[in-house]
């Protein structure tokens, strides 16, 4: 299992009562490392998210019966690094990597290795 950002919690919904980046800040928030035609593409992908997520308690937490790794993205604008080490302390093990937001876009090879690696 591999989850992103908000732990891999998916939601659904309408409009009302979601929100989401703005799409001026996309770039140098969240994809500041990658190439222009990757960018570009992202923007296309934009969706909304449940403002539920942000207090919405996780029923089962699969990290404390698995093995886990957290990959801290370094260069990170949306979630700091500081944050995402803290975050990181949980994991039974810890990967920093000097990358933004989305490492599988402006890494994908170092993200497959590490990947394939666990």
């Amino acid at each position: 299992m591999v989850a992103h950002s908000y732990g891999g919690i998916v939601t659904a919904e309408a409009a009302a009562g979601t929100f989401g980046v703005r799409p001026e800040l996309l770039v140098d928030t969240f994809l500041q490392d990658c190439d222009p035609e990757v960018q570009v593409r992202a923007a296309d992908h934009l969706a909304r998210q449940s403002v539920r997520v942000t207090g919405q308690p996780v029923g089962a937490a699969a990290w404390q019966q698995v093995p886990s790794t957290y990959l801290v993205c370094a260069q990170d604008r949306g979630t700091p690094p500081r944050l995402q080490r803290e975050f990181a302390r949980r994991a039974g093990s810890v990967v920093e990597l000097d990358a933004g937001h989305h490492p599988f876009l402006s890494q994908p090879a170092t993200v497959r290795d590490l990947l394939l690696s666990l």
